[in-house]
């Protein structure tokens, strides 16, 4: 039995075995230079009778499922009640329930009440996926992300605060070489100011149809980096990242020209010298290479 999404549909990589159900179609702000996700819609959010009947739907024929995310991209934009509403609909209809996810822009964990938060992780809401992509103001703000550092620290730390699970990516490269070294920098100052659970690395990879936009909006100082670039910038953000929280931190992404995880603080020292023995054997490391350019 195949609920009838409406596409494209897009989830973590983690959330690969996760129940969906569209919530919200497309995102609300759609304006980020590197994501062609969601230009194909307009954003909208569904009504409780479609979201209750697929959830009544997949109760019968798949009663045992244990993890929901909320797609699209911006499930988290429906106000708190309505979301209290769906999240505590699916946990009593699936009784096996482990988890329930979803996507969260920093704006919109700013926009609800740390109450308003509390309320829907006790109704059983329970993770976050964030895109810090940067924490250069000046990259954020070429990409048009909609957010600088500071809010987007300010709103994984509110998340936090109220309970919730937190799952941030970056992105190696979205700096070009022009501004390879501050990407990093302010990369690594936002992660260790709010300590995200679980940090997921990624490597640019533009579609086609973004491509131009994306090289537009950078005024022609985008230039790509390379692997060895890409290695250099990976070293340097783990280097930089100092935190006394754990964050599970993995570059396993199929955009990745190399694979490295480890856990900070305690594995920290054990990831940079994996890095290094990669810039001193790349013949044996034999990268994929970059994609998207």
């Amino acid at each position: 039995m195949m609920l009838n999404y409406d596409a494209p549909l897009y989830r973590p990589p983690s959330e690969a075995r996760s129940l969906i159900f569209q919530v919200t179609l497309g995102c609300s702000f759609n304006e980020c230079s590197f994501c062609d996700m969601y230009r194909s819609k307009e954003y909208s959010e569904r009504p409780w009778g479609d979201v209750k009947a697929e959830i009544d739907m997949m109760a019968e024929y798949l009663p045992d499922t244990k993890r929901v995310f909320l797609a699209d991209g911006d499930a988290l934009n429906i106000d708190a009640e309505y979301m209290i509403k769906i999240v505590k609909y699916i946990r009593e209809k699936f009784q096996n329930i482990e988890r329930i996810s979803c996507y969260a822009m920093p704006m919109n964990i700013l926009k609800k009440t740390p109450e308003e938060l509390k309320q829907m992780n006790e109704a059983g809401l329970d993770m976050f996926y964030l895109g810090i992509e940067s924490g250069s103001d000046i990259v954020l703000k070429k990409v048009t992300k909609g957010a600088v550092a500071k809010t987007i620290i300010k709103a994984v730390n509110k998340a936090k605060d109220a309970g919730y699970v937190m799952s941030c990516m970056v992105i190696l490269g979205l700096g070009g070489k022009k501004y390879s070294k501050e990407h990093i920098k302010g990369t690594a100052e936002v992660l260790s100011a709010c300590s995200p659970n679980y940090v997921g690395a990624l490597t640019l990879y533009l579609e086609n149809g973004i491509k131009q936009e994306f090289i537009d909006k950078y005024d022609g100082e985008f230039v790509r980096i390379n692997d060895d670039e890409s290695l250099e910038e990976l070293y340097d953000l783990i280097k930089q990242i100092e935190t006394k929280d754990e964050i599970i931190f993995r570059v396993n992404h199929g955009s990745n020209a190399y694979t490295v995880k480890g856990t900070f603080p305690q594995d920290k020292q054990e990831m940079l010298e994996k890095v290094e023995w990669m810039k001193q054997h790349p013949e044996i490391v034999r990268p994929q290479g970059l994609r998207g350019f």
